[in-house]
């Protein structure tokens, strides 16, 4: 297998939406460089876009350092309660945060070292928008503005959110920017129904750093469906995460039927919730280890590739 990528074979890599599961693509990554593949074009829907972004800045190890530190209190700093329609991120904290450890707030995709797009969805029509050009930063923005979670972002007479509504793994993006191989990461292929069937008292854990925003919140809604424990319906923060699987899993088997990518990846975050952005360490070793068991089907789907090419590969 050649230590670099042949010239000839561009290399797409299409990073899926997935919140705080999006960790795993920082291990993906960097366990694909240990094998000698680097891409030539990032594409990337919501937390995709921001460890593309990275990627293609050349600023990934400073992002992994900085999410290894993050403690729940951490995150949840990154939180604003209150009433009106900013949504529940601290976006100002926010944009600090990718200016210090993601990307220059100046800096714009042209001047990246590799091909680089995101995805964000037209609130009014409901189309597919990417960004290819112009501030990094607006990209990431827009392309995360989860709803309810993010404001909407405004931009050319629009409001932008999350792109995951409509293509929640880009590989369409990825085609277009130039990959005759696209690698797809699929974050939320075993989540399913995760959320339902944990006991009470596991989901109380697992959301641990949102106690303090959502305690108040969980108690007055008991109050207006009393029960047994068992009948009590699922929580606020479970039912969100819940429909964002299901929305994103349904689209993800969707637009892959119609435009597959050559190598799927799925690595298996169920244990980590929606918003457990301090479980990164977890997190980028799964895509790590997703990558050594994918890593027979990469080498046969690149060598694959370089042989239709009807080309050599570069000897070791």
């Amino acid at each position: 297998m050649s230590k670099s990528n042949p010239d000839h074979v561009r290399i797409g890599l299409a990073l899926g939406g997935g919140a705080a599961r999006g960790w795993a693509h920082i291990g993906i990554i960097q366990a694909l460089e240990d094998m000698g593949l680097r891409p030539d074009v990032i594409a990337g829907c919501s937390i995709g876009s921001i460890v593309g972004a990275a990627q293609a800045a050349g600023n990934l190890q400073r992002l992994k350092e900085w999410v290894l530190s993050l403690r729940r209190r951490d995150v949840a700093t990154f939180f604003d309660i209150g009433w009106g329609n900013k949504g529940l991120i601290d976006t100002e904290r926010l944009q600090k945060f990718l200016h210090e450890h993601v990307v220059d707030q100046d800096t714009v995709i042209e001047s990246l070292d590799m091909r680089y797009g995101s995805v964000a969805t037209d609130l009014g029509n409901g189309r597919e928008i990417w960004f290819t050009e112009g501030p990094v930063m607006r990209s990431i923005m827009t392309s995360i503005a989860l709803p309810g979670l993010f404001a909407p972002v405004r931009y050319n007479n629009r409001w932008l959110v999350d792109g995951g509504l409509v293509n929640p793994v880009p590989v369409s993006l990825c085609h277009a920017l130039g990959a005759e191989v696209v690698i797809a990461v699929n974050l939320n292929a075993d989540i399913l129904g995760k959320h339902l069937n944990l006991r009470k008292d596991d989901i109380a854990a697992s959301s641990g750093f949102m106690d303090g925003i959502l305690g108040t919140i969980k108690s007055y809604s008991a109050n207006f469906f009393p029960g047994s424990r068992e009948e009590s319906p699922p929580g606020m923060l479970d039912v969100l995460a819940s429909t964002v699987n299901i929305t994103q899993d349904r689209i993800t088997r969707s637009r892959m039927a119609g435009d597959p990518p050559d190598v799927l990846i799925e690595p298996h975050l169920a244990h980590i919730g929606l918003l457990e952005f301090h479980r990164a360490e977890e997190a980028i070793a799964e895509g790590r280890d997703c990558i050594r068991r994918m890593q027979p089907a990469i080498e046969y789907t690149m060598e694959h590739a370089v042989r239709i090419s009807g080309k050599m590969l570069e000897q070791p």
